[in-house]
């Protein structure tokens, strides 16, 4: 085996106490909603990894399907989400990463499905496809792959908080992208680094390892990752001018690699 091969979450351990009733009642839930068309699902983030703090953690699932959703699935899913912020004070929400297994099986989507089961996800229900794939190592392709839709996911979110009105949902949306953007830097530098990274805040500090004069950039991205109250002309400038940085980036080392 590698000595740069990327690590596994646990599979065996329990979950946190204060998280087993939500994903046991998801399950439940997810399976009502759409019957005929769970073919697994599987955690990934801070409570697939035992990490998760009780009242400031979301909880991210990824669901995959035999066969595309029905929209009577997909708003049974989507009520699945209101309700279960209602329900579990101990999360702050859900979120729904979706795809189909056919989809998630094809050679094409190794660097992107592949690697995001294998590595990213636990599975809670149905045939686990991470069992399909072997351990990756750090790649450009993998970089890329999980996260240079950041030029996309910038121009949402700098609309969303150009038009937002309340400033709780707009700290929410800055947190958002703060996520995003943290995570795209560190996929600059992971083909470089051999390794891999999901805390944001891990990210940006690998990052300014090959990247220091960044520095008072990260600081400010961080603030938003933190629910600092910033003014709206403040955040729109950081995600403008340094977004925009990290999408250059991302394209020129995609010219250099390929």
């Amino acid at each position: 085996m590698s000595r740069f091969t990327l690590p596994i979450i646990d599979k065996h351990s329990p979950f946190q106490n204060e998280f087993e009733p939500v994903i046991h009642d998801l399950i439940t839930h997810v399976r009502s909603a759409a019957p005929k068309s769970v073919h697994s699902i599987y955690l990934y983030g801070s409570v697939a990894r035992r990490e998760a703090i009780v009242g400031r953690s979301n909880l991210d699932v990824t669901l995959i399907t035999s066969a595309p959703l029905t929209n009577k699935e997909q708003t049974l899913i989507n009520t699945v989400k209101i309700r279960f912020q209602s329900k579990y004070p101990q999360i702050t929400g859900v979120t729904f990463n979706i795809g189909e297994a056919a989809d998630a099986l094809q050679l094409e989507s190794i660097f992107s499905w592949g690697f995001w089961l294998r590595h990213c996800c636990v599975c809670i229900y149905g045939d686990d496809l991470s069992e399909r794939f072997g351990d990756f190592e750090p790649s450009w392709e993998i970089a890329k792959n999980m996260n240079m839709d950041i030029e996309e996911w910038l121009g949402v979110y700098i609309k969303k908080i150009s038009t937002s009105q309340d400033m709780a949902v707009q700290v929410e949306q800055q947190k958002n992208i703060a996520k995003k953007l943290l995570r795209s830097c560190y996929s600059l530098v992971m083909h470089r680094d051999k390794g891999w990274y999901d805390h944001p805040v891990l990210c940006a500090r690998k990052f300014l390892e090959y990247y220091p004069e960044k520095q008072t950039e990260i600081e400010r991205v961080v603030l938003l990752l933190k629910g600092r109250k910033v003014p709206k002309r403040s955040v729109l400038a950081l995600l403008n001018e340094f977004g925009d940085w990290v999408v250059a980036e991302f394209n020129k080392i995609e010219r250099k690699i390929g």
